[in-house]
């Protein structure tokens, strides 16, 4: 797949020391906060610092052209979303689905009860070799608090885990 062209004029947008704005997009109504969205090697601006390991997930909406990001969290309480309506996005689009996958170190799909499942995610900095990060994703209607549902994510995160090493 070929990458957008980039675009002239590079935005400011003030990134952290070592990384260099590498996608961008425009705000179509920044009101008094930065006018641009953009992403570098390691974070994505949104316009807070959010690590590319700490994007749950991000989902496009052509016909609005709205990006919605979700960022992950700690069990139990809410993630935190952002919401924005951009202008010429396709080149940090690109970026956020590449990093955002190379994030990934480990992907597991586990069924639990007929077709409701869990995924098992290990997550790190992309580009690095640090300490994993480890994740559950419960389908809907699964409890995490049901002794058999707990059996089934203690064991698939048991087996991962084996798997590379730790």
């Amino acid at each position: 797949m070929r990458w957008p062209p980039i675009p002239a004029r590079r935005p400011s947008l003030p990134v952290g020391p070592g990384e260099r704005l590498l996608a961008w997009a425009e705000l179509r109504h920044p009101g008094d906060g930065p006018a641009v969205v953009g992403g570098t090697r390691d974070a994505l601006y949104v316009p807070r610092r959010i690590p590319w390991e700490q994007v749950a997930g991000a989902d496009w909406d052509q016909e609005e052209s709205v990006l919605r990001v979700v960022e992950v969290a700690r069990f139990g309480e809410p993630s935190p979303v952002h919401v924005l309506l951009l202008d010429d996005a396709a080149r940090l689009l690109q970026l956020i689905r590449e990093r955002v996958t190379a994030s990934i170190a480990v992907q597991r799909h586990v069924a639990v009860s007929g077709r409701r499942s869990v995924r098992v995610l290990a997550r790190r900095a992309p580009g690095t070799h640090g300490e994993l990060a480890w994740f559950v994703e419960y389908d809907d209607g699964l409890d995490p608090a049901n002794p058999r549902v707990d059996a089934v994510v203690q064991e698939a995160l048991a087996t991962a885990r084996a798997d590379v090493g730790e």
